[in-house]
Order: structure tokens, then C-alpha cells, then sequence
């Protein structure tokens, strides 16, 4: 039997794999990654579920002892982003408002259909206060520093820090965020691990704490692409996505030059770039174009706010205005109160922009998929931002930037690691496909992964 210490950064298929053989146990894996867990230093569960996992990692034992396992991943740890509702655990989404809500009296339906695949519930993952922003600072239950940081903290990526972080500290293997305007995206890229948010409504959202049920959506970060696939086919209810016939070869790309290649740092660039050069030497088929619809979304976000914002004050709007609106992190507040100067005229403009704009996309790209990087910049430091309101307002924005036109624009997207920048921050790749084209994207995900060394 092989120490499970060892399984600690291992991706979520190789540690299946291992548990069909029998190399490992469901078991002291659990307790292991337990003991990391309340080892580590920085605030990245808000809850640890101890007695359910170490129950359902017993019985995930049993089942596979008896060679008749639930599913791919029977047996593998997960960890939940704290909007989903676990039964008998507090929904917080980092809210100090929240801390004495009722229990919820059922998983959400992600988490039953992962638990009915035999998945091992680890706990409650960190976040910004309701989900909303990029950075992932969180003042009421602390910020969990990017296990890069090295000597100076910096930040995990939001709104799924927590997530993030798990996966690439070596908590858990896999852990489920949501994405409303780039929260599983960002922290994927900035913990240097792998993120897949979906079209709108792919996978379920049922008990899951919203922040716009116009444009959130769930998914997976884990430590490879395999591992996003097997979790999808989970959740969806169908089967793996099979890698792209002929690798990259002939895989059309298109690099947007509209918005998102601006002010990017050097190194995330360069990094940018020697991907694309990686895959283009495959058989990749590179295209650099403008894309309309792009400036398009900003113009329209310019003009008349962000479906976010409106749908965030129709959420959060009571609560902020009320007593307790002290309580929020004023940053969220003001995001949140971004949506109540907004008439119903500038919601249905946008509303329709964005289902003529989402059409448009998938006629553009004909088939091609898009690539671009992830973030314009490696992970901030913590201090700056939390000592100057208007810096944080203006980097959030910008790591939010190429992330969030994607959720405009409902374009499925798989964050990739593309190598290292400053002090050694992880940089990523962004492929993204038109609404509606996810197994298209996870497929050519797959095969373009081992060529960037994923």
C-alpha cells in the first residue's frame, strides 16, 4: 500500500486510478488530507466536513474491495466553494451575515450527483463576500494567501479563492467553484491549476447561493484536464468528453486583438505567446483578429452597467441598504449598489445585446476556438490592495477584464497553466469556444494540455 502523503498533489485520475488497484485507500487518503488541512496555515476551508468524509471514504472502500466502484472517481476527494449548500452545514458565502444561518437540509445538486459517484466531501472552501470580485480578499474570515507567494502574501484570485488554493496546496484534488465574471477562471490561473466554467445552465445549479442567475454558472478546478473532464461527465450526467481526433492538428484558434491583449504584462505575454508557438508547431492553426463583439460588450457595460450588478442588487440590494449593511465588506457594497442607478431601460438593452452578441460570436467563430491569456497580469500582492480602496477597484477590474466578456458573451472556458512570470506567479491560457460548444472546448482542451506541458 502506497503512503497517501504521496497521492497529496496528485491529480484526481491518477489517485482513482490508484484506488481501483488498491495501492491506496479511500480512507487514509481522507485522514490525510484532514490532517493538511487543519495543518495549514491559511483560512482555505470555512468548514470541514470530518465525519461525513471519513464515513463516505469507508464506504468507498467497501465498494471498491469488492470491485463494484460507483463511478471513474470513487473514492476522490472534493471540496465545495462556500455557495454550496451541504446538508447540515451553514451556507456562509463569506458573509458575516451569514454565519448564524440555518443549516441547509440538503446538498445541493452537485453534491448529490458527485456523492452518488462516490466522491469524498472534504468541507467548505473561502471566497470573497458573496462571490464578487476577482481578488478573492476576504475581511471576515480571512484571505488565504496563493501558495506562490513566496515571503510576500498575494492574492488567491476570486471569487473562488479558496478553491483555488485547495488544489494547488495540496488539500484537495479537485475542488467546485462558480464563475459569474471569471470566479473559477481567475483562481485557476493565478494558483497556476486547471478551470473549466461551462455554457449557462450545463451543469446544475439547484442549492447553490447566487449572485446573478443571469450569468453564474458552476464548474471544476483540478490538477489537469482529465480531471475537469471526469468531473463534468459527473455532474452533467453523461459520458467523458473524448480527446480532439489528431491532437491539435488542424485545431483552429483565434487570438482576439480586441480588448484583451491590452496592457498585458510582459511575462504573461511572452509565456502567451510561446503557447501558441507550442501549439501552432502541432498543427495548430493560428488566427489574430479583431472581434466586434467584444468592444461591443465593453461599449454596452460603459453605457449601461453590468447584468451583474442589477441582478446582485435585486439579490443583496435589502440587505446592504439595511442594518446589517455594515456588516458586508464595504468593496462588495459598492459593486453591489453599482446595480440600484441602473433603470429597466439599460437591462433590456442588454439583455437583448447579449443574446444578438452571443449569436454573433458562434457565426464569427465558425467552428474556431478562441485563446487568449486567462489574467493580464500574475497574482497582486495582499497590502497594496487592502490599504487603498481605489487600487483595488481599478486591479479588480483588470483581472476581471478578459474573464468577464466571456460571461457576457456565455463562452464556455478552460483555464490552462502556461508557465511562470514575476517571482516565479503562475501564468495561464484561456481557450474558450461559442455558447453551447463545450464538449468542442474540453476535447480540444485535452489534446492541446500535454503539448504545454499539463
Amino acid at each position: 500500500m502506497t503512503d497517501p502523503a504521496a497521492f497529496a498533489d496528485a491529480t484526481a485520475t491518477d489517485i482513482a486510478a490508484a484506488l481501483r488497484a488498491r495501492r491506496l485507500r479511500a480512507t487514509d487518503l481522507a485522514e490525510a488530507l484532514l490532517e493538511r488541512i487543519d495543518a495549514h496555515p491559511e483560512p482555505v476551508f470555512l468548514t470541514v466536513t470530518r465525519a461525513r468524509a471519513l464515513a463516505e471514504a469507508r464506504a468507498a472502500d467497501d465498494r471498491l474491495d469488492a470491485g463494484r466502484p460507483l463511478s471513474p472517481l470513487d473514492g476522490v476527494p472534493v471540496a465545495f466553494k462556500d455557495l454550496f449548500d451541504l446538508a447540515g452545514e451553514i451556507t456562509t458565502a463569506g458573509s458575516d451575515t451569514r454565519r448564524d444561518a440555518a443549516p441547509a437540509e440538503a446538498d445541493c445538486a452537485a453534491a448529490q450527483r458527485l456523492s452518488r459517484a462516490g466522491m469524498v466531501t472534504l468541507g467548505k472552501l473561502n471566497l470573497t463576500e458573496f462571490a464578487y470580485s476577482g481578488l478573492g480578499l476576504n475581511p471576515h474570515y480571512g484571505t488565504p494567501a496563493n501558495p506562490h507567494s513566496g515571503a510576500t502574501p498575494r492574492v488567491p484570485g476570486g471569487s473562488s479563492s479558496g478553491s483555488g488554493v485547495a488544489v494547488a496546496a495540496g488539500l484537495a484534488p479537485c475542488a467546485m467553484g462558480t464563475d459569474t465574471g471569471g470566479s473559477i477562471r481567475i483562481p485557476a490561473a493565478l494558483n497556476g491549476v486547471f478551470g473549466y466554467k461551462p455554457s449557462h445552465h450545463r451543469l446544475p445549479d439547484g442549492g447553490v447561493f447566487p449572485l446573478s442567475r443571469t450569468l453564474d454558472t458552476i464548474g471544476p478546478l483540478a490538477r489537469s484536464v482529465p480531471d475537469l473532464v471526469a468531473l463534468e461527465a459527473l455532474l452533467a450526467g453523461r459520458a467523458p468528453v473524448r480527446p480532439r481526433g489528431g491532437g491539435v492538428a488542424g485545431l483552429r484558434l483565434v487570438v482576439p486583438e480586441t480588448v484583451v491583449l491590452d496592457d498585458v504584462e510582459p511575462e504573461v505575454m511572452a509565456n502567451f505567446e510561446t503557447a501558441l508557438a507550442v501549439l501552432a508547431e502541432a498543427g495548430a492553426l493560428i488566427e489574430r483578429r479583431e472581434m466586434a463583439e467584444f468592444a461591443e460588450s465593453v461599449a454596452l457595460a460603459a453605457a449601461h452597467g453590468s447584468l451583474a450588478a442589477a441582478d446582485a442588487y435585486v439579490e443583496h440590494g435589502p440587505l446592504v441598504e439595511g442594518p446589517d449593511g455594515g456588516r458586508v465588506d464595504a468593496r462588495v457594497v459598492a459593486r453591489i449598489l453599482g446595480g440600484r442607478g441602473m433603470s429597466a431601460r439599460d437591462v433590456v438593452i442588454l439583455q437583448r445585446a447579449r443574446r444578438r452578441l452571443v449569436a454573433s460570436v458562434r457565426e464569427t467563430l465558425d467552428g474556431a476556438l478562441l485563446a487568449m491569456p486567462t489574467v493580464a497580469h500574475v497574482a497582486p500582492e495582499i497590502a497594496p490592495l487592502e490599504a487603498d480602496p481605489e487600487l483595488f477597484h481599478r486591479v479588480n477590474l483588470k483581472t476581471l477584464r478578459n474573464t468577464m466578456i466571456g460571461n457576457f458573451l456565455d463562452l464556455p472556458g478552460v483555464a490552462l497553466p502556461s508557465g511562470r512570470g514575476a517571482g516565479g506567479l503562475p501564468t495561464s491560457l484561456l481557450l474558450a469556444a461559442a455558447s453551447g460548444r463545450d464538449d468542442a472546448l474540453l476535447a480540444a482542451a485535452l489534446a492541446a494540455a500535454p503539448r504545454l506541458g499539463g
